[in-house]
């Protein structure tokens, strides 16, 4: 069994919904990847154990997704040399822009690469990129996602083109 790339990692299971999104484009790419919940607040000496060894067990890139405070991408990657992708996650309270603002407002020298609320896709994306700049198999494949976007774009131009405006309006409600 070939050990796990990418560490999806997350503060509480109320953000497995979003953070599935990461894990479902490592499938995609065909990159290992563990999933687990640490929370920065909760289970401190957990969130210090799974940052200070990640690298040792193998993997490359860490996803941290954390709604509120959000600080588990920032304390990640104050621990680790490995690069830390943080996907602020929505809150009901401010929509997730207090964990939007947690993340991306880190101190110089400790960066998290920080994608959009919710937005645990991009950091799918995002980590096989990362693993893609020394993996050439993983670089085709995120090249072959990136033109069968840009096709998928096309045909719809396209089908605007003909269809007009309000047709393909009602098409896209079927």
């Amino acid at each position: 069994m070939k050990s796990a790339q990418v560490g999806i990692i997350m503060g509480s299971d109320s953000d497995l919904p979003i953070m599935q999104a990461a894990a479902k484009m490592c499938e995609y790419f065909g990159i290992d990847y563990e999933l687990t919940i640490v929370s920065a607040h909760r289970t401190p000496h957990k969130l210090t154990n799974y940052a200070t060894s990640a690298s040792k067990r193998g993997l490359k890139v860490i996803i941290a997704g954390a709604g509120g405070a959000a600080h588990l991408p920032g304390m990640v990657a104050s621990m680790t040399p490995l690069p830390v992708i943080g996907v602020p996650v929505k809150t009901s309270s401010l929509d997730g822009m207090d964990s939007l603002l947690s993340i991306v407002q880190m101190p110089g020298g400790v960066p998290v690469a920080t994608v959009a609320i919710n937005g645990a896709k991009n950091a799918g994306i995002l980590a096989a990129q990362i693993i893609g700049a020394s993996d050439e198999s993983v670089r085709q494949k995120i090249s072959t996602y990136k033109a069968n976007m840009e096709s998928e774009v096309e045909s719809k131009a396209q089908k605007l083109d003909e269809l007009k405006y309000e047709s393909y309006l009602k098409s896209m409600k079927k």
